[in-house]
């Protein structure tokens, strides 16, 4: 997803295109990791003079329903990056930089035999560790 297609989906639902949601967007077009809310505040207060929590968090878990984003949770605390866009898949997550590298591989495949008369909605996959320049 780029920040065209982001700002779309935004306005597609209703929602006002602002300076302060550009700039949160390009943050996360420009990284290949789930960074947090502190990592995007750090960020925007150069730019966005009293910039608060309130507004970053605010703002994170919209574009989290609006599936802008994606999230998890690491270390305890909420991290967040661009939706991937392509077919399924699911991410290892350097527990260290945030980094992700996608895995092909679902283990649903194999689950889906063992919960034949239950209706999955749906499932989320991933693995923590560090990668090779965290090692």
């Amino acid at each position: 997803m780029n920040t065209q297609e982001a700002l779309d989906i935004l306005k597609g639902k209703g929602y006002k295109y602002t300076e302060k949601r550009r700039h949160i967007i390009d943050f996360f077009v420009n990284e290949n990791r789930y960074r947090t809310a502190k990592d995007l505040l750090e960020n925007m207060e150069p730019n966005y003079d009293g910039i608060s929590f309130d507004t970053i968090y605010r703002n994170l878990h919209l574009f989290d329903q609006l599936e802008i984003l994606e999230s998890t949770e690491l270390n305890g605390e909420k991290h967040f990056r661009l939706k991937c866009a392509h077919q399924h898949h699911h991410h290892f997550i350097c527990k260290n930089c945030g980094i992700t590298k996608e895995i092909q591989h679902c283990p649903m495949d194999e689950i889906s035999q063992e919960l034949k008369h239950y209706m999955v909605d749906d499932h989320k996959f991933e693995i923590y560790g560090f990668c090779p320049t965290c090692q």
